[in-house]
C-alpha cells in the first residue's frame, strides 16, 4: 500500500506563500497532489512556491484572497472547484500574530483583525467546504493552530493565543459534527518554527528565551511540520484519526 499517495487529489493550502504553508504545498506535490496555493499579499512568495511545486514534479494553481473577509472563503473555494473540479483536502494554514502588544494597548480594530485572520478564516472556509466534501463522500480538513493556544502565548500575543485556542476547540467540535459524513478534522500545533512569522514579530532576546524552554534546544523548520500534515491528510495512514491536535514543538510542551 502506498501510504503517501495523493495522485488524483486536489489540496487547498492557505497561506502558501511562505513558511509552513509553502513547505506543505511542496510536500503534497511530491506525493502527486494537485495543489491550489492561496496567498494574501505576498505574490512573489506564492510564485516562488509555485516554482518549487513544479520543480518537485507537481501541478499547482495560485489564488489570491484576504481570508479575514468571510466572503472571500466562498470565492476561493469556488475558484478552485472551477479550475480543478474537486477538492479532497483543505489545509487551513493562513494566519498571523499581526502585532505584539499588551492587551491594554490592543485597539478594537486590531483585536478583530487578529480573530478574523486566524479564526474567522478557518470557520468560513470549513463552512464552505463541508457541502463539497459531503457531495464527494468525504474529505479531510487540517487546521494549523499553535502552542500558544495551550500556554497563552509569548509576550504581547494574548489575542493571537486566544484565536489559536479557539481554532483547536473548533477542530475538536467540528470533527464530532462531521464524523458521520466521513469527513475528518484534525490540526497540527507548531511550537517555535523558523518562519517569517518570527522574523516579523519576535526579537532575538525573546526568541532565545523561547529556545531555552525547548528540550531540543533549537527552533523547528517548516519542513518538520509537513510529515504530520501529510499523515493527517492520508486516509491510508490516519483513517481512524479525527479531532486530534498534534503537537510539533521539539518537546517544549507535552500535554
Amino acid at each position: 500500500m502506498a501510504y503517501l499517495d495523493f495522485r488524483d487529489q486536489v489540496v487547498v493550502v492557505t497561506g502558501a506563500s511562505s513558511g509552513i504553508g509553502a513547505a506543505a504545498a511542496v510536500g503534497f506535490a511530491e506525493t502527486g497532489a494537485t495543489v491550489a496555493l492561496h496567498y494574501h499579499r505576498n505574490a512573489d512568495g506564492a510564485k516562488h512556491t509555485l516554482g518549487a511545486v513544479r520543480t518537485a514534479g507537481g501541478t499547482a494553481t495560485v489564488h489570491q484572497a484576504d481570508l479575514a473577509d468571510p466572503a472571500s472563503a466562498g470565492t476561493l473555494i469556488d475558484a478552485v472547484l472551477s479550475k480543478h473540479g474537486r477538492i479532497d483536502v483543505l489545509v487551513n494554514n493562513a494566519g498571523d500574530l499581526v502585532n505584539r502588544s499588551p492587551v491594554t494597548d490592543v485597539p478594537d480594530e486590531e483585536f478583530h483583525r487578529i480573530l478574523d485572520v486566524n479564526l474567522t478564516s478557518v470557520f468560513a472556509l470549513s463552512r464552505r467546504i463541508v457541502p463539497v466534501f459531503r457531495g464527494q463522500g468525504g474529505g479531510s480538513i487540517i487546521n494549523v493552530t499553535s502552542i500558544a493556544g495551550r500556554h497563552g502565548g509569548g509576550g504581547g500575543s494574548v489575542v493571537y493565543a486566544t484565536s489559536k485556542g479557539a481554532v483547536s476547540t473548533f477542530t475538536r467540535g467540528l470533527a464530532k459534527e462531521l464524523a458521520p459524513d466521513g469527513i475528518r478534522v484534525n490540526a497540527i500545533s507548531p511550537g517555535v518554527i523558523k518562519t517569517p512569522f518570527h522574523e516579523r514579530h519576535t526579537g532575538e532576546e525573546q526568541l532565545n528565551a523561547m529556545i531555552a524552554t525547548i528540550p531540543m534546544r533549537r527552533t523547528g523548520t517548516p519542513h518538520e511540520c509537513v510529515g504530520t500534515i501529510l499523515f493527517l491528510a492520508s486516509d491510508a495512514m490516519s483513517s481512524y484519526v479525527t479531532g486530534q491536535i498534534i503537537e510539533v514543538n521539539g518537546g517544549q510542551l507535552m500535554p
